[in-house]
């Protein structure tokens, strides 16, 4: 434990940088912290483990005969729950629990999290820690910490020393080259009534191409494309993102094929507080992925690195034998599926700055030291109260290998509404990470090819 104080004291009075540490700082890691900078060690108490490499393949996680695309069968099926937090016995675990869950218990009486013996999971491959022990000595923000130089294939900020470089190691996390996916949305009501929303999703992340430079990248850290495949009524409309690497020189590029007008347009609002694609008014188009876009309109602060319980190895949560029915219950999820831990996280503030202008006035990032996975945000108003809270229910697509997200929720707390994004139970397959694309693919020319009606 005194190893988290004095980092985070030491953090916390270093004025903030711009990047690029010491090859001396950088060879700590694979030495005392993992390729990718978490604390290698675990806790004093021994409730969190060393970390040891994670799940490294498909084999490693006792699946060798896994098929690529297909559910991941949970490695973790045996183990039994430790205890269960309710509203009863919160005060017990306060300290280790988000704002944003201390109020869940608060609104929701029948709310609860079983916690579950931590396993340190996450791995990346061998190509993405090289990078990241490149970039450690070489990767900058711009002047303005709206996009990042000298990184590339890893992550940029490894030790960070601020707030602003764990958001980006957020966003430039490795979650594959390219991948597609079938997946569903379901925004619920109140009385937890929903409609499910259908996409088809695919992105290419030629941040991680391997020989790639920043002069061949064109400013472009990826390319995705989501298309509405159902209900009838929305099906067809396509969104383009070109999502740039230094937004000081260009915004995020974004184009929207409408099927009624037949005619693409560019799509400008597909950022900040702007609503998320048919997702009824229950997030905000930055609230994807947990957290993306530019971090410009607001300050950020590392608040220190805090052991918390948050979702982790979330496998019952794409079980193709769970349906949605049965894991979307009203105003939560069916916490008996939900599986949580205890993991040291870095705790990020961003607050809005004078003068700019966003839905939330301030979040809190809680963000898992061992893969750089935003796991949960507290969303505050413009009044400073507590208003929704995110969850990124994650897991190691052990296939790649990555730690990623199989569901994120987006629930508010003032009409007992929430979002549940990712949902694959249902669908045919998982991601499936073997498909080949090039910017080529994600041009707007490109979606009139693809429209449907």
């Amino acid at each position: 434990m005194k190893t988290v104080i004095s980092l985070t004291a030491a953090l916390l009075m270093a004025p903030v940088a711009y990047g690029a540490v010491s090859p001396q700082e950088a060879a700590r890691l694979g030495a005392d912290l993992t390729p990718l900078g978490g604390e290698k060690a675990g806790n004093a108490d021994g409730t969190i483990p060393a970390w040891t490499g994670g799940l490294k393949s498909a084999a490693d996680a006792g699946f060798p005969n896994y098929h690529s695309g297909d559910h991941h069968p949970d490695p973790y099926a045996a183990d039994k729950p430790l205890f269960t937090i309710t509203a009863a016995n919160m005060a017990q675990y306060t300290a280790r629990l988000t704002e944003g869950h201390k109020a869940l218990f608060k609104t929701y009486p029948d709310y609860k999290m079983i916690v579950y013996q931590t396993r340190r999971s996450a791995a990346a491959p061998e190509h993405v820690y090289e990078a990241t022990r490149r970039n450690a000595v070489s990767g900058r923000l711009v002047p303005d910490g709206n996009g990042i130089t000298g990184a590339l294939g890893g992550v940029p900020f490894p030790i960070p020393q601020s707030g602003v470089e764990i958001y980006w190691n957020h966003v430039t996390r490795w979650r594959g080259l390219a991948a597609a996916l079938e997946v569903g949305q379901a925004p619920l009501t109140a009385s937890g009534s929903f409609t499910l929303v259908n996409f088809k999703e695919e992105f290419y992340f030629q941040y991680y191409e391997p020989g790639m430079t920043e002069a061949k990248m064109n400013n472009i850290l990826l390319y995705f494309t989501q298309e509405t495949t159902a209900p009838a009524r929305l099906a067809g409309e396509i969104l383009l993102v070109q999502e740039t690497l230094d937004q000081s020189k260009e915004n995020r590029r974004a184009w929207v094929y409408n099927p009624g007008q037949r005619r693409v347009r560019r799509a400008p609002n597909v950022a900040f507080d702007n609503p998320g694609t048919n997702a009824d008014n229950l997030r905000t188009a930055d609230q994807f992925d947990m957290y993306n876009g530019s971090p410009q309109r607001y300050d950020w602060t590392i608040v220190g690195k805090k052991e918390m319980y948050v979702p982790y190895n979330a496998y019952r949560l794409q079980d193709p034998k769970i349906k949605y029915s049965d894991m979307l219950h009203k105003n939560h999820l069916n916490q008996d599926l939900a599986r949580y831990e205890l993991h040291r996280v870095w705790v990020v503030d961003s607050k809005l700055k004078p003068g700019q202008s966003h839905l939330y006035s301030r979040r809190t990032l809680y963000v898992d030291e061992d893969s750089w996975q935003i796991l949960a945000v507290d969303c505050y108003d413009a009044r400073g109260q507590l208003y929704r809270v995110q969850e990124g229910h994650a897991m190691n697509y052990y296939d790649l290998p990555s730690l990623w997200t199989t569901l994120e929720l987006v629930m508010d707390l003032s009409n007992g509404r929430y979002l549940a994004l990712g949902l694959q139970n249902e669908e045919p397959k998982s991601y499936n990470f073997d498909i080949k694309r090039s910017p080529e693919d994600y041009q707007p020319s490109m979606l009139e090819r693809r429209g449907i009606r």
